[in-house]
């Protein structure tokens, strides 16, 4: 028998939660097939069976959260497809005089069951809950049951707690469990209920952790926000004017987000230290503009990142956005597309939001928020007032190393580039 155990994913990733089995109990399975989906906090992955046979014993169940190393299927090398026991082959071939014989010893050893039952009561023992062949394994080995923690959710002890028990990692594994016993017992105590209909859903793992770091942003931060507006007139004349023939040369639409990503790196140049982060006590500066575009999908918000955006050209950089926002949405992205970013910006004008306060992506220091283009009465230099397509954008930035003049100029840099398109063009 074969144990399929979840593997090492990634470094940062420990735990995930069962999204769905893709084969059911009694499937035959090869190596390396996948067997089922693990949504972890950052993306959605394939388990891959390690061993080929039969699925005899599904461990673990969809919804369920699980860590890596934990046995979460059996697979019987030897087993034959649509058996349902860990011995399906072998139970075809047996016998009807022998499984008789098994049903005469099962009533033979009722009675030993019954003594024993009738001990543990005698010894104040009869509140514990295991499985015959469990006592039968702590008689052999001495345990006491009483002094057994099941892994059960039933509390119902099973050999491999008493292996467990015996082998002194019972102990262990309590205070591992008992944190994890306390945050849910903390959990079921917050839960209030209502006199009126209500729906209760559980959070997906990927809505927990963005959730969890949201807070922390907030908690382990000094953010702040500082606002200004951009004169979209010169972006959407020049798009105007090119759209058609970019569109033919490179096979991909001119949209906004490449200038700004474009305006954001020409700005991070100026103004390092919005491209760096903190660590410990010291401030790292990164020389590199890998930036993170957030991206709408149903479970949440995502940030791939796009790679040496600086030595990308609009093209690039509007390939590089359609192709990871596809992804994205198709959960297809790699951990690799998700980690590393050095500076973030979101979009929540696609949704209409006029003005909105971004949360820092951490651990980085800043991140820009876009927001809707609505027309509005503008007072030009010569006091004659115009209809502008304005913009307003948001800049949060962490107080701790950037500084509030710095913060401004960076915001006044990127305002500058966009209204002013053709130098972006020259540098890009």
């Amino acid at each position: 028998m074969k144990e399929i155990k979840v593997p090492e994913l990634a470094e940062s990733i420990t735990e995930g939660t069962i999204a769905e089995w893709l084969v059911k109990k009694g499937d035959k399975v090869s190596k390396g097939d996948p067997i089922l989906e693990l949504e972890t906090d950052k993306v959605n992955v394939e388990v891959n069976a390690d061993a080929s046979g039969v699925l005899t014993e599904i461990v673990k169940d969809a919804g369920d959260d699980v860590e890596v190393g934990d046995v979460i299927a059996k697979v019987d090398e030897n087993g034959e497809a649509g058996g349902s026991s860990e011995d399906s082959s072998d139970q075809k071939e047996e016998p009807k005089e022998e499984k008789k014989e098994e049903a005469k010893q099962e009533k033979k050893e009722e009675p030993k069951e019954k003594e024993e039952k009738t001990a543990e009561k005698e010894s104040g023992k009869g509140d514990v809950v295991a499985t015959p062949a469990a006592r039968k394994r702590a008689r052999e080995l001495g345990i006491d049951l009483s002094e057994i923690s099941a892994r059960d959710p039933l509390g119902r002890i099973r050999p491999e707690d008493v292996d467990a028990a015996a082998s002194g990692s019972q102990e262990k594994e309590t205070k591992q469990e008992a944190p994890k016993k306390e945050k849910k017992a903390e959990k079921n105590n917050e839960k209030t209920e209502f006199d009126k209909p209500v729906e209760r859903v559980k959070m997906s793992r990927r809505r927990q952790t963005i959730a969890k770091r949201l807070v922390e942003a907030q908690q382990n931060s000094a953010m702040l926000t500082t606002f200004n507006e951009v004169d979209m007139s010169a972006v959407m004349q020049l798009r105007k004017e090119r759209k058609e023939d970019f569109q033919q040369k490179h096979d991909i639409k001119l949209g906004f987000m490449s200038f700004f990503t474009k305006a954001v790196i020409g700005a991070l140049k100026e103004f390092p230290l919005l491209n760096a982060e903190i660590q410990g006590n010291e401030i790292v500066k990164k020389k590199f503009y890998d930036i993170g575009m957030a991206v709408s999908t149903d479970e949440g918000l995502v940030v791939p990142v796009i790679r040496d955006a600086d030595r990308l050209g609009f093209a690039g950089i509007e390939k590089d956005i359609s192709r990871l926002a596809k992804k994205a949405i198709n959960k297809e992205l790699q951990l690799d597309e998700l980690q590393g970013g050095s500076f973030t910006i979101t979009n929540g004008g696609t949704f209409g939001s006029m003005l909105s306060t971004p949360i820092l992506n951490a651990p980085q220091v800043g991140i820009l928020g876009l927001h809707n283009i609505q027309k509005r009465a503008m007072v030009m230099p010569d006091d004659s007032i115009e209809v502008r397509p304005m913009m307003y954008i948001a800049l949060s930035y962490d107080h701790r190393i950037v500084d509030g003049k710095e913060a401004v100029q960076f915001l006044v840099r990127v305002k500058e580039l966009i209204e002013d398109p053709y130098d972006l063009l020259l540098e890009g």
